[in-house]
């Protein structure tokens, strides 16, 4: 398992949280091996995509055999770093947040909600999804080595409350706001405009109809 490149495209690693995820069922259920027609089918993604896909990583599979259940799943782990956990910081804790933290990522056991912030003292101090929300004014004492955040705040402080993120160390944001923040480069940030997302769901809708069994990627 040292044939993994230092850098493969990005659309191929957003998809290997979703490979992993079939992979670590698989496991569970007893299953020693799988085709890439079951994997394309499980997680929908066309076969020649997954074999690509797992092409960059080496040889992963054997010509008519297929996967070895056991082995992808060592191999995703040590990729994913799923021996670690990530610590990761929320703030805004409105209902969104409130989501966010009610759920706390179960189904990725490496990645946990560590501690909230919210400016409203009504939430400051209560617990939600077993995490104390704290106040935001101490926001800069409480997040020592937390490199990860969700921002879930109102978008007139998104661009604000990221300057501070990034001050303390924080190096990856998953924004979740409207506002298109700008970061300095060695800052990572997904945006995530539900809105939008939704929008362009609607579009395609119309304009784009899928094929019967045809699956969009």
């Amino acid at each position: 398992m040292d044939t993994e490149p230092t850098k493969i495209p990005q659309a191929t690693a957003k998809r290997l949280p979703l490979y992993y995820r079939f992979i670590n069922n698989l496991h569970s259920q007893g299953k020693l091996r799988v085709s890439s027609k079951e994997l394309s089918e499980a997680v929908k993604v066309d076969s020649a995509t997954i074999r690509r896909d797992f092409s960059y990583f080496g040889a992963l599979g054997k010509k008519g055999y297929g996967y070895n259940v056991e082995y992808l799943l060592s191999f995703f782990r040590k990729t994913l770093d799923q021996d670690e956990t990530t610590e990761v910081a929320l703030i805004g804790v409105g209902n969104l947040g409130t989501a966010f933290l009610n759920y706390n990522f179960t189904k990725n056991n490496n990645t946990r909600i560590q501690v909230a912030f919210d400016a409203d003292k009504r939430r400051v101090g209560t617990e939600v999804g077993g995490v104390k929300v704290e106040h935001i004014d101490d926001f800069e004492n409480k997040i020592e080595n937390i490199k990860v955040a969700i921002l879930t705040v109102p978008s007139n402080a998104a661009q604000g409350m990221a300057e501070r993120l990034i001050e303390a160390g924080v190096t990856a944001i998953l924004n979740f706001t409207p506002a298109r923040i700008t970061v300095p480069p060695h800052v990572r940030v997904h945006h995530i405009d539900l809105a939008v997302e939704l929008q362009a769901l609607v579009y395609f809708l119309k304009h784009y109809p899928l094929e019967d069994g045809e699956e969009e990627e």
